[in-house]
């Protein structure tokens, strides 16, 4: 197998790297307390480089809330304060034209306030015109008391008749009311100070009348306020139905594993609350933009099957995202994929659906798997000159990082070439050490051993070296457990199989950049019996079977032993496994 060769130079592999978990980073507090003549100088770079290359392989940080730092915990309450109040104003869905709706809104209030208060002037203004009746009657009345002039026998009889017709006519209700008093004889005088306090009366309601209109002009836009805001205060707060919104199938606010998905978002964001809160925000508004979750269930075809595939495991129980551009290479899926825009965002759109399908068989418990294995196969893979590949691969790596947060936790890059690896160990000087410990990079004859340090080897596919076959013939599955054998440099390993009569003996193995010989033969336990030669031996190299797949059906007791001889002067490293059937 061409990228297993021990022939080709081995390119120096980078050293995997890791960010310090974010309980030992330095924080702010800590940064605050010390002063500034004390703090340490800066580390060169070439220094920070080196230690950087020493520190242990990226490791995940728990996802449990009561493990996490204080200064963690509260990131997240203040986080999920903020969603909460977005949620209860509904800002994840309103759109950009709420503001002036709102306004509109507020401004027909206004104005139906406006018309209750005008007619509300009508009544105010005969109110007082009534009430003012009384007092006025009271200051015109003529006196009536003891200082009046004393009558005569003649003129008081007369006076009361005369008094009683002329009043009838023009007394009002009140003044029947009122205990009627004896008039001067002096009928003429007493019609006109009636009619001159009546005249009093008019101008002094209209007075009132004024008054009272003028109270209930407009109030200034102080008062209109504080009516506006007491009227408020008594009227009863509406009941607010927050939003519900959910990404990935979960809502932002449940439960635990809302919690988990939030954390994804601060880590991203360094723990920087409203950094987050707007990731968060930019996120959704992106999923509702680009329908991905009307996408999930759409039918795209599987023109791409062999080009992005999950495959197995990885021994951490995370799933395996293989990425195979050398299948580009073919130049009709090629064509069809990128010869024009329509092409081009459907491929796109498969990759998003692809990843949204994975991400959902993710367990998002904080003590689940809720991240995945990226694995980059460059062998073959088309040169820079195919720009169109490049530029969907690009935008598709643009949303991953701006709306996928955390959820790739390696990056594999195999079969790599050494004038790629060099420029990509380079280019990955510009990220933080955190995204940097995520990349391991593997020239052609280190890919089968980097990838078994991540995924075992019954779970790695059989073209990058490992036991796997899709629809696998050779009835082995993943649960079947594989040895590994270290075989020391000119040195004959034997693998030894007791068999009973009547049984089958069915095995597999390989040898990584093999250059070794193999043999197998069977040796009958009855004295006497012959040898009986399965495999001659033989030298196997690279460019050969990847995979030796064999069986034996034993028709005496015995056992069946497989030679492995290594010649060379480098170490190899076995991989087998077998199974008896009756």
């Amino acid at each position: 197998m061409a990228e297993e060769t021990t022939q080709t130079p081995e390119a120096p592999v980078p050293v995997e790297e890791v960010v310090v978990p974010e309980a030992e980073k330095p924080v702010a507090e800590d940064e605050k307390a010390v002063p500034e003549a004390e703090k340490p100088a800066e580390v060169p770079v070439e220094e920070e480089e080196k230690k950087i290359a020493q520190q242990p392989s990226f490791k995940e940080e728990t996802n449990v809330v009561s493990e996490l730092p204080e200064s963690q915990r509260k990131a997240l309450e203040d986080l999920k304060k903020l969603i909460l109040e977005a949620l209860e104003k509904h800002e994840f869905s309103s759109p950009p034209s709420a503001p002036p709706k709102e306004e509109e809104k507020k401004a027909e209030e206004e104005n139906k306030k406006e018309e209750e208060q005008a007619p509300a002037a009508t009544p105010e203004a005969e109110k007082p015109a009534e009430e003012a009746t009384p007092p006025a009657s009271t200051e015109a009345e003529p006196p009536t008391t003891e200082e009046e002039p004393p009558k005569t026998e003649d003129e008081a009889p007369k006076t009361k008749e005369e008094a009683a017709k002329i009043e009838e006519p023009t007394k009002t209700e009140e003044e029947e009311e009122a205990p009627k008093t004896e008039e001067p004889s002096r009928t003429e005088e007493t019609k006109e100070e009636e009619e001159k306090v009546e005249e009093e009366r008019t101008v002094e309601a209209i007075k009132e009348t004024i008054v009272e209109v003028a109270a209930a002009a407009p109030p200034s836009e102080a008062e209109a306020v504080a009516e506006e805001a007491a009227l408020k205060a008594e009227e009863p707060a509406p009941v607010v139905t927050p939003e519900e919104v959910s990404i990935w199938g979960i809502p932002l606010l449940a439960d635990e594993r809302s919690d988990v998905i939030l954390l994804k978002f601060l880590r991203a964001r360094d723990f920087k609350v409203k950094d987050a809160y707007t990731m968060i925000k930019n996120t959704v508004r992106w999923r509702k933009e680009f329908g991905v979750d009307s996408l999930v269930d759409d039918d795209l075809g599987s023109d791409y099957e062999k080009v992005v595939f999950t495959h197995g495991h990885d021994k951490e129980g995370r799933p395996v995202v293989y990425n195979v551009f050398g299948e580009f290479q073919n130049k009709e899926l090629y064509q069809n994929t990128f010869s024009d825009a329509e092409k081009r965002k459907k491929f796109l759109k498969w990759l998003i659906q692809f990843l949204e399908k994975t991400i959902r068989t993710l367990d998002f418990s904080p003590k689940g798997i809720n991240t995945l294995v990226l694995v980059n196969d460059f062998k073959n893979s088309p040169g820079f000159g195919k720009r169109d590949l490049y530029k969907v691969i690009d935008k598709f790596l643009e949303l991953l990082q701006d709306n996928y947060p955390e959820f790739v936790a390696k990056q594999l890059c195999i079969n790599v070439s050494w004038w790629y690896l060099a420029y990509n160990w380079i280019y990955l000087t510009v990220f933080t050490p955190r995204t940097k410990s995520k990349f391991v990079f593997a020239s052609p004859s280190k890919t089968p051993e980097v990838l078994f340090k991540y995924i075992g080897p019954e779970h790695v596919p059989v073209q990058f070296g490992g036991h796997s076959k899709d629809g696998d013939e050779h009835e082995f599955s993943p649960a079947d457990p594989i040895t590994e054998v270290t075989l020391k440099p000119g040195s004959k390993h034997p693998i030894e199989f007791a068999l009973s009569e009547g049984t089958e003996l069915v095995w597999e193995l390989r040898v990584i950049g093999w250059e070794v010989s193999y043999g197998a033969e069977f040796l009958p336990a009855k004295e006497g019996g012959y040898t009986l030669n399965i495999s001659k031996p033989k030298k196997v190299v690279a460019t050969d079977e990847p995979l030796i797949y064999d069986t034996f059906k034993v028709t005496e007791a015995g056992k069946v032993v497989l030679t492995i001889d290594n010649q060379s002067t480098r170490k190899k490293k076995l991989f087998y496994r077998s199974k008896i059937k009756a």
